[in-house]
């Protein structure tokens, strides 16, 4: 898994384990069906068994494989659109290539995130590159959209191309866990990724037995989904596995442990850590477009129909 990783977690910044903390106890474990999406690629969607009053401001978090395509199987999202929230792309294997009406695009590869603030609207494709689509390869990512307050929902639309050197890296105390923050604050450490909403957003990696308390703000919510490998999570040590979504209740820590024997394939448990303060607004959603009223998806569809959130343009000829 090229994500971001360092040669030496023990010269990272530490996790302090917060002393008398409370550990967020699990106030449940659910299974992300599979789901297409697309052209017809699979996702595992991890928010779909579980009551979105508790993901919010969260509205979505998809895993894209991991898979290894043949040569010509590749597939993605052609040109759509979206409107009222944003986007975000994780990369951890492979290379998806992202462009939009707004300008914005680039290869997202390796350990990158494209941070897409669709806002008023927005249209954009993610595809895979030609290089995939001709030589085939392997393929993981997760994409997370995050909901923006009733003020932001007209907001220009904006793009951020975080490359994966720009995350902070972080260590748990014995050197066992290493931790990239995307966005928001996590122990101290500020994440590269630009939120409106109050954010934190992390991808953790987990050596087999090994342990990891985090600081976890109170006043956010507290989800970890398992992107590969076994372990246990909350004081209770509830066991969880890929393609498992973990719900917390309050507290001031997040804890998971991996287990100590992993599959073969799998090094360490690989998980995000994701949480926010929650919007707790009416939400009227309809596919690409997340608004507070019906009234305002209705006029979402007529301004996509009409052009008004704007095309992709024609990309230069190659001579």
């Amino acid at each position: 898994m090229p994500a971001v990783t360092p040669h030496d977690p023990l010269g990272l910044p530490r996790i302090e384990d917060p002393a008398g903390a409370i550990a967020r106890p699990v106030f449940e474990v659910v299974d992300a069906p599979t789901m297409l999406e697309g052209e017809g690629f699979q996702v595992r969607r991890a928010f779909a068994g579980m009551d979105l009053r508790f993901a919010d401001p969260f509205l979505l978090l998809d895993h894209m494989g991991a898979v290894e395509y043949a040569p010509g199987e590749a597939k993605g999202a052609p040109d759509h659109p979206h409107r009222g929230f944003e986007t975000v792309t994780y990369m951890l294997d492979g290379k998806i290539k992202h462009r939009d009406s707004n300008g914005g695009g680039g290869i997202i590869t390796d350990g990158a995130t494209q941070w897409m603030t669709a806002g008023a609207g927005i249209v954009h494709s993610e595809m895979p590159t030609e290089e995939i689509v001709v030589k085939g390869g392997l393929f993981h990512g997760v994409q997370l959209w995050v909901n923006l307050p009733q003020t932001q929902k007209w907001s220009p639309p904006r793009y951020q191309d975080i490359g994966g050197e720009k995350v902070s890296l972080l260590s748990s105390g014995d050197g066992g866990a290493v931790v990239r923050v995307i966005a928001g604050d996590l122990a101290g450490h500020e994440g590269p990724g630009s939120t409106r909403t109050p954010i934190t957003y992390a991808h953790a990696s987990v050596s087999p037995g090994a342990r990891l308390r985090m600081p976890w703000r109170p006043d956010f919510n507290a989800l970890l989904y398992v992107l590969a490998g076994r372990g246990s999570v909350g004081a209770e040590g509830r066991p969880i596995a890929e393609g498992q979504l973990a719900v917390f209740g309050d507290g001031d820590v997040m804890e998971v442990q991996a287990d100590p024997r992993q599959d073969s394939n799998v090094g360490s448990l690989e998980v995000l850590l994701l949480g926010g303060q929650p919007i707790r607004e009416q939400i009227s959603w309809y596919g690409p477009f997340v608004m507070n009223t019906k009234q305002e998806i209705l006029q979402a569809i007529e301004d996509y129909q009409a052009g008004r959130m704007g095309a992709i343009p024609a990309e230069p000829s190659a001579g």
